[in-house]
């Protein structure tokens, strides 16, 4: 009996060693992709100086962050994003997979091409596209002239350029959402709806009671990764307005890339932004997870 018990022991040893030895070269790379350069940008935080002349300046990066009026502009502009984008991309995805789940639906691979067919195109690409479209004399404002209305200077007044960034955002990413809400759908017995047509539910009564609860997972994901890359917005604010008019519609990744690169290089600065940014967006993770997952 002994030996047999050693003989087994051996074995589970074998099984896990081998299954670390499957993990470990992911976890190395984990571990120096990721973990390693958090630890050496929290260190830069802590550094204070100019290009590569750099000294240990404790918290004062942070300190200087409360009175930065213009991180206080990039912090407002990026959350007016979240809170507008957001909520807006993540229903029209929902809404387009429900309408496209339909079985009885003709030409279904067509519509979902199309709808997730902007996520595909370069960043750079379509940011432009939207900014000769929405120029002084682009698309939009023929489009205004040739129904007698006044044009509208898109991107000299702050409200409108920053309405531009989020129907850009919105036009990108919806179909993005929208194929991961399409999966969770097709992973619905069609006989649930079926059930719920002969009890007598509407559709607005199926969505809700049926089609949100079982999507709750795939809702949670959608709003996390939705969030996380809102927060770290940068080619939009680039490309499309450039952070102007001033840096009325400049986004906080854009504020460290100009504190990093642009202006006189302050690598410390932009690396306590940068902390404060990874903070933000695992605070919000953890709350969207406590609030999506009822364990």
């Amino acid at each position: 009996m002994s030996g047999q018990k050693k003989k087994g022991l051996t074995l589970a040893k074998k099984q896990n060693l081998t299954g670390w030895v499957f993990l470990a070269p992911a976890t190395l790379l984990i571990v120096w992709m990721s973990f390693y350069p958090m630890v050496r940008a929290f260190i830069l935080s802590l550094q204070t100086g100019m290009g590569v002349n750099l000294s240990f300046g404790g918290f004062s990066n942070y300190t200087r962050i409360l009175k930065d009026a213009t991180f206080r502009q990039t912090l407002f502009n990026t959350f007016f994003y979240l809170i507008i984008q957001v909520p807006v991309m993540l229903i029209l995805g929902m809404a387009f997979a429900t309408m496209l789940n339909d079985k009885h639906l003709r030409f279904k691979g067509l519509f979902r091409t199309a709808i997730f067919l902007p996520c595909a195109t370069s960043l750079v690409s379509y940011s432009m596209i939207f900014r000769s479209m929405f120029a002084n004399d682009g698309f939009i404002n023929t489009v205004l002239r040739n129904l007698d209305l006044a044009p509208i200077m898109w991107f000299s007044n702050a409200w409108t350029a920053r309405a531009v960034i989020i129907i850009a955002l919105i036009w990108r990413w919806t179909g993005y959402n929208m194929v991961f809400y399409l999966a969770g759908l097709q992973n619905i017995e069609y006989s649930v709806y079926e059930a719920a047509k002969i009890d007598g539910a509407n559709a607005l009564q199926t969505f809700f009671k049926i089609t949100v609860p079982l999507l709750k997972p795939t809702i949670l994901v959608t709003t996390i990764t939705s969030t996380n890359g809102t927060l770290q917005l940068f080619d939009e604010s680039v490309n499309l307005t450039n952070g102007g008019p001033g840096r009325s519609t400049m986004t906080m990744s854009h504020y460290i890339y100009n504190t990093s690169f642009v202006q006189s290089p302050n690598f410390g600065y932009a690396a306590a932004m940068s902390m404060l940014i990874l903070v933000m967006v695992a605070i919000l993770a953890f709350i969207q997870m406590k609030v999506g997952d009822e364990r």
